[in-house]
Parts: structure tokens; sequence; C-alpha cells
């Protein structure tokens, strides 16, 4: 498009500068909940057996605003062999994202899939240090593809919804 002048003007710019394009910033990352427990400490430090390590993880999305959304990763990490346990560990790690100009079909894989990519490295680190600080070696998860995750179980979710017959919720 252009104006009377013959300059080209683009159909997105607002008057005064009001900013239309859709942008996605992390605006504060906190520990919202952490829980370290060594149950059988000092006796687990002698154990022979090796724990099996087992992950539980959850992903908690809440709009503050319409612009401000807090995502909370919540990982469960628990060590146990035959002895009983050895360590574990809860963690809430949330993280606050403003979100603008960013529409629905946008927002919700980005919120469960991008944000909680984008919090791991914050998380794991806490729950390494964690581990250490509890007597043992720093525990370093793997990484999560959250992404492949959350399309799963978009997937899962269709899957379900079309197997399940008409008029029933």
């Amino acid at each position: 498009m252009a104006d009377e002048a013959g300059t080209i003007v683009s159909e997105n710019v607002k008057a005064n500068g009001e900013d239309t394009a859709p942008a996605v910033g992390m605006l504060n990352q906190y520990i919202k909940d952490l829980s370290v427990e060594n149950p059988h400490a000092p006796h687990s430090f002698n154990w022979d057996a090796g724990p099996q390590i087992d992950v539980q993880v959850n992903i908690q999305a809440n709009a503050i605003t319409d612009e401000v959304h807090e995502i909370t990763l919540k990982l469960a990490v628990k060590a146990e062999s035959d002895n009983g346990v050895h360590f574990s560990v809860e963690l809430d790690y949330g993280t606050l994202f403003g979100l603008r100009n960013v529409s629905e079909e946008q927002a919700h894989p980005f919120l469960f899939g991008e944000a909680p990519r984008l919090m791991f490295p914050f998380a794991r680190r806490i729950v390494a240090d964690a581990v250490r600080d509890a007597g043992y070696p720093p525990l370093v998860l793997e990484p999560i593809d959250f992404n492949a995750l959350y399309l799963q179980q978009l997937a899962q979710a269709q899957q379900m919804a079309e197997t399940q017959p008409a008029g029933e919720a």
C-alpha cells in the first residue's frame, strides 16, 4: 500500500508506533517449591545397590493477565533401591512469559512446548545442585523434547475425542 506521497506503508503499522507484531518474552523465573528428602542418610551413602531413578514431569499454565502467563515446570525425581529411598527431589519451577499479539493457536503450543524447553536447563541445574547438596553425585537429567511431547499429547487427545461416541463427555 502507498500513501499520497508514494511512500510504501505497511498495513501492520499503527499510529503512534503501536506495536502489532507478535512478541514473546521471559519476564521472570523463580522456584515456587523445592523439597529435598534424604530419609535414610547417612546409611544410604553406604548402600551397595545402585538406585533406580524415576523422573516425573508435569507442566501447568496459568493466565495471570491477557498478556502474562505463568508456566510451572514440575519435576519429581526419586532414587530408590531394594534398601529403600536414597533421595527424593520435587521442584516446582515457575516462569512468567509475556505474550503480545499472539493468537490462541500460537500461544498454546508455545506455552506447553517451547516455554518448558526454555525453562528446563535452569530447572535441571537446580535438581543437580539439590542432589549434590543431599550428599550424592549431581544428577544431570537428560534433555527432554517438550515440543515432541506436546505434539504426542495433542494427537492422543484428538484420537480420544474421535473414538468417544457423540454426546458423551
